[in-house]
C-alpha cells in the first residue's frame, strides 16, 4: 500500500509555526515522502523530490525494492488510481512480475478502504506532538523519515485485520462513506 504525504509551510507563517501536514497547497515549500506496509513491516519512507511521475513511482517499485518488500512471492499489492500508478509502462512492469505479487483492482473514490491515509494521519499526529517542531523544510524531512519508522507494529497491524470490517461496511454503505 502506498500513498504520499506533503509538508507545507504557507507564505507568511515563518518557518515551525506554520508547518503542517496534508495536501499540496500553494505555499513556500513541502516534503513529499512515498512509503508502504504490510502485515511484516513498514518500508523505508523515501523522500521524493520531485512530482511522482510514472518515470519516478517506476524507478521507486522498480527491483529490488518490491523482491525486498516481498521475498517470498504470491503477495498483493494495493495501490490507487492516481496517473502515476495506472500509466501504462507502470502497469506493464506490474503485469511482468505477476507471479511475484498481484496488484489489487482498486475501485475509485474509495477512502474508506485506503489504509495508508490512516498511518498517514499517525505520522501527523506524531509529528504535531513533538515538544520541538521542525524550523525549516529539511528538518521537517528529517523528523518525517524517523516519525514513520517509529510507526508501532500494532497500530499497522491493526489497520490490515481491520479491511474484512471496512469492506463489510462498504457493502452496507452501498458504496457511500462508513464510520472508517
Amino acid at each position: 500500500m502506498w500513498t504520499d504525504v506533503c509538508a507545507r509551510c504557507l507564505r507568511g507563517e515563518d518557518r515551525a509555526p506554520g508547518c503542517t501536514m496534508g495536501r499540496r497547497q500553494a505555499g513556500s515549500g513541502s516534503v513529499m515522502l512515498w512509503a508502504m506496509f504490510c502485515w511484516e513491516t513498514l518500508s523505508q519512507g523515501i523522500h521524493v523530490d520531485v512530482t511522482l511521475t510514472r518515470t519516478t513511482y517506476l524507478n521507486i517499485i522498480a527491483d529490488p525494492f518490491m523482491a525486498t518488500v516481498f521475498p517470498n512471492g504470491s503477495s498483493l499489492f494495493q495501490q490507487d488510481n492516481v496517473p502515476c500508478h495506472t500509466a501504462k509502462i507502470v502497469q506493464e512492469w506490474f503485469e511482468e512480475r505477476d507471479k511475484e505479487f498481484k496488484v489489487l483492482i482498486w475501485p475509485p473514490n474509495s477512502p474508506d478502504l485506503n489504509l495508508i491515509k490512516h498511518l498517514w494521519d499517525v505520522l501527523d499526529k506524531q509529528v504535531r506532538s513533538m515538544k520541538a517542531p521542525p524550523h525549516n523544510l529539511q528538518d521537517l524531512k528529517g523528523l518525517l523519515l524517523t516519525s514513520w519508522c517509529q510507526i508501532p507494529q500494532h497500530t499497522f497491524r491493526g489497520l490490515v485485520e481491520s479491511m474484512l470490517r471496512r469492506v463489510r461496511a462498504v457493502l452496507v454503505a452501498q458504496g457511500g462513506p462508513t464510520q472508517y
